[in-house]
């Protein structure tokens, strides 16, 4: 793009001095700097093509990644809920279960109290003291 330039600086002064120039030069001159210029446009479409291609296949790989990540979240907080589930509802049996022990308990206890008193009532009715 700099000869270019230098040519058309040329051919200005060239103009300038000469009344015979021939404007087509300039023109021809003017064709290459179009062809220059396309050139170039061309060079930087295809690398910013290229750059797009790259960030998009980035993207579509830090997709993948963060519902992977999403996903392994997802299945560990279901296992948690279940989890969680399971221990409610261990909690609810043993809970039942002590809950009927501890009145198996109470009745047992109840009852061993009863039969001590009968036992003593019944005693104290068979044996019986002088008052002497």
């Amino acid at each position: 793009m700099e000869s270019l330039l230098s040519q058309l600086s040329l051919l200005a002064n060239e103009a300038l001095n000469d009344k015979n120039f021939d404007p087509s030069r300039i023109e021809q001159l003017l064709a290459l700097f179009e062809y220059e210029a396309r050139n170039s446009l061309s060079t930087v479409e295809a690398e910013h093509q290229k750059t797009a291609e790259e960030a998009e296949a980035e993207m579509k790989e830090a997709e993948a990644y963060l519902n992977s990540q999403l996903d392994d979240a997802t299945d560990e907080f279901h296992r948690s809920c279940e989890e969680v589930e399971r221990s409610s509802e261990m909690g609810r049996v043993i809970g039942s279960g002590v809950g009927r022990a501890s009145d198996k308990y109470m009745d047992a206890a109840l009852a061993s109290a009863m039969a001590s008193m009968k036992s003593a009532v019944d005693g104290a009715k068979l044996s019986k003291v002088h008052p002497n």
